[in-house]
């Protein structure tokens, strides 16, 4: 009877591991699942990028691609020519696209069909204004198109949007260069670059800030030019709210 009693305990016990053993592993099962889950969603969001790429001979720059991440963080590059007689002097610069303008973006990126299919006009007889390239991939989708003009009213804003980019960021290029190199230069480019921004010709100011802020702190900088470095500063900052 005590034996009975000990094989009948044994199995017990035995039964009692096992029903945990099983229980703990469903549990980290389905944990294990749910952070997957959560991983390849928060990966499918993350890796959205729109790119945007102008190829314009004759132009500056003749040459520039823009990157742009769901999440904000974006790059600039170009080729353009510091002066006349310079060659080609590449520029790279990482910043992050205010929440605001990275919605539009995609938003405008998904109005476009995420430009799968064809978006040029193909109208013949038109001024070639740049090859210009718009791609987007994510997790679930890619598209890319290559164009000069397009009558698709997502794609003419998106492409808007860019060039507007671009201007700004060219004349962050050129101060940081002109600051560096020739400060005499800075208070003719500040100044239109100020009259640009007072037409609403510029995007995503607060992407040059530290740049601004690098003239408005210099005390070799002449005090007019750091005054008007100061108020691209504030613009930028209101701008931001």
């Amino acid at each position: 009877m005590i034996q009975a009693a000990r094989t009948a305990l044994d199995k017990f016990w035995h039964n009692l591991f096992y029903m945990a053993s099983v229980k703990a592993f469903l549990r980290f099962g389905l944990a294990a699942l749910g952070l997957l889950a959560l991983s390849v969603s928060a990966l499918a969001q993350e890796s959205a990028v729109v790119t945007f790429t102008l190829d314009f001979p004759g132009s500056e720059p003749s040459h520039y691609l823009i990157s742009v991440s769901s999440d904000g963080h974006s790059s600039y590059e170009s080729d353009g020519k510091l002066s006349r007689d310079s060659n080609a002097d590449p520029f790279h610069l990482d910043f992050s696209l205010s929440p605001g303008t990275s919605k539009t973006t995609f938003d405008l990126a998904k109005r476009a069909h995420y430009f799968q299919g064809q978006i040029d006009s193909n109208k013949k007889n038109l001024a070639s204004t740049g090859v210009k390239t718009l791609t987007y991939k994510d997790a679930q989708r890619s598209g890319t198109a290559t164009y000069n003009y397009s009558t698709i009213a997502a794609v003419q804003q998106i492409t808007q949007l860019f060039q507007s980019l671009s201007l700004t960021l060219e004349y962050g290029r050129r101060l940081q260069y002109f600051h560096r190199y020739q400060k005499l230069a800075l208070d003719e480019e500040l100044k239109r670059m100020e009259e640009m921004a007072n037409e609403n010709s510029l995007q995503e100011l607060p992407a040059v800030v530290p740049i601004l802020q690098g003239i408005a702190t210099d005390t070799s900088v002449i005090n007019p030019v750091r005054a008007r470095a100061q108020r691209m500063i504030e613009r930028a900052g209101t701008l931001r709210q």
